[in-house]
């Protein structure tokens, strides 16, 4: 192991850039942030400059060794990222070819509506857990290789990769890679596979000697270019951030199921050695691989959580900043009968409908600005109950649910969350446990741990919140949310 005391972790989101200092011992020391700009070229389109992420990263990552007393104090980096979004680059120039596409993007619905009605869904979700849509990013891979100029002329010099590639690839000077977590969530890898398999690259349009190599989500993958911090520091954990949320909550037994609330929310059932088959719309993924032994999840992801509340204060102007939602939301009883269906950019699991658009129904002149906004944030727990009969309904049903991300940190919406599911929710202390997750892993691809299991004390203590709400109240508002959905009442 390095000499090194600490762990950086690299926390590249769907909306901004992080570095973050851990103790060994998982103690959070200091984190440093910058804003990605979002690009909106068309609806339905959604873009990230990846120079201006790997250039973020950099700067974080600059101030973040700073803070530790230099680039001798780091044991590991551990690296998480934002999923199936896809940069493509030229490997001898190392120049992306355009811009990212962001896994919010619904570009390529057509094609996946092509395949869909070609009957090939059953083999793919059969083969990768993961269902036909937008969402996913080989569709977006071969997007990029038919519309970017001189894409198909590269060759052997294109490189496809999800973020955490494109970090990787920039922080070692051309090491290749994609952790198992992430490449589960591309369409091109089987859930037990070991590379990428030659039928879905096939399928997709999607040339495999462009792709990186496989690798586990712990070990020694490569080292920082020496120039970059003053020494080499090795990278040894690496994790999509949904999976890195999961193993920062501490759901490393069968069953254990968290929720993580950012720009969408995203729940992940462990599944243990068991690839997981869902009749109810949810999604297999690669939980994570550490020594030698790959754990599955069950997921229901939910495009719209954060960003809505984003949405009600950038777009509207409802809001003067994030926080205020809480207060709006305490200061009425109820949402005086105001549905939001949060279908900014489609609705994801259980009704996987990317035509779906936002609404906002049940208004009366006795509406107030503060009723659309409760019913803004009520939207997340009801979509939550949905969810929660799906996993039910596959034999993933929940007693707990675990809340992480930067929406959880709202006491109302973490209340409000327990009371439609009727069960206990817990939160940690440090809900930024995405970070924590990638933290945890490199510590044992550090050889700091030996497993998951042994790097328990680096999980954070808890507080829970027990439901608390009048059972005819929660049978009516989730009637009224069914019937703005268009579907049948519960």
């Amino acid at each position: 192991m390095a000499d090194g005391q600490m762990i950086l972790v690299l926390d590249e989101g769907t909306t901004s850039t992080r570095a973050m200092l851990y103790t060994l011992g998982g103690e959070w020391i200091a984190t440093e942030q910058r804003d990605i700009t979002q690009y909106y070229p068309q609806p339905g389109w959604v873009e990230h400059d990846a120079t201006e992420i790997w250039e973020h990263t950099l700067a974080c990552a600059h101030a973040m060794i700073a803070r530790a007393g230099g680039a001798e104090q780091i044991a590991a980096i551990g690296v998480t990222n934002q999923r199936e979004t896809v940069v493509a680059w030229d490997k001898s120039s190392g120049k992306p070819l355009g811009r990212a596409i962001v896994w919010q993007d619904r570009r390529t619905d057509e094609q996946c509506q092509k395949l869909r009605a070609a009957g090939h869904e059953a083999a793919v979700q059969s083969a990768t857990g993961l269902l036909l849509d937008p969402y996913f990013s080989a569709t977006k891979m071969a997007w990029m290789l038919r519309n970017i100029e001189g894409a198909d002329q590269l060759g052997d010099r294109l490189a496809f990769g999800t973020v955490e590639s494109w970090l990787v690839w920039n922080l070692t000077g051309g090491l290749h890679v994609s952790d198992v977590s992430n490449a589960s969530r591309t369409s091109l890898f089987a859930l037990t596979g070991q590379s990428w398999d030659e039928g879905l690259c096939d399928l997709f349009g999607v040339p495999r000697g462009a792709l990186p190599e496989v690798v586990p989500s712990t070990g020694a993958f490569g080292t920082t270019r020496p120039e970059l911090f003053g020494v080499a520091i090795p990278i040894t954990g690496l994790a999509g951030d949904q999976q890195s949320a999961t193993i920062g909550q501490g759901c490393f037994a069968h069953g254990q199921t968290k929720a993580t609330l950012g720009t969408g929310a995203f729940i992940l059932a462990n599944m243990g050695q068991t690839p997981p088959r869902s009749d109810h719309r949810l999604l297999g993924t690669v939980l994570c691989e550490v020594g030698g032994t790959r754990s599955f999840a069950l997921e229901g992801s939910v495009f719209v959580a954060g960003s809505l509340v984003k949405w009600l204060r950038d777009s509207i102007g409802l809001l003067g900043n994030a926080a205020e939602s809480e207060a709006l939301a305490r200061s009425v009883p109820d949402s005086g009968d105001v549905v939001v269906v949060p279908a900014l950019s489609g609705l994801g699991a259980p009704y996987w409908m990317p035509d779906a658009r936002g609404s906002i129904s049940g208004l009366s002149f006795a509406t107030t600005r503060a009723h659309i906004v409760r019913a803004a944030l009520e939207s997340v727990a009801n979509v939550f109950h949905d969810l929660g009969r799906a996993f039910a309904a596959d034999g993933a049903g929940w007693s707990v649910l675990r809340l992480d991300g930067g929406m959880s940190a709202n006491d109302w919406i973490a209340q409000d969350i327990a009371n439609v599911l009727g069960i206990p929710c817990e939160r940690p202390v440090d809900v930024e446990t995405t970070a924590r997750g990638a933290a945890i892993l490199a510590a044992i691809g550090a050889g700091h741990y030996a497993s998951l299991e042994d790097a328990r004390t680096m999980v954070s203590p808890i507080q829970t919140f027990e439901p608390q709400i009048d059972p005819a109240a929660r049978e009516r508002r989730l009637n009224l949310w069914t019937t703005a959905l268009n579907l049948k009442p519960s």
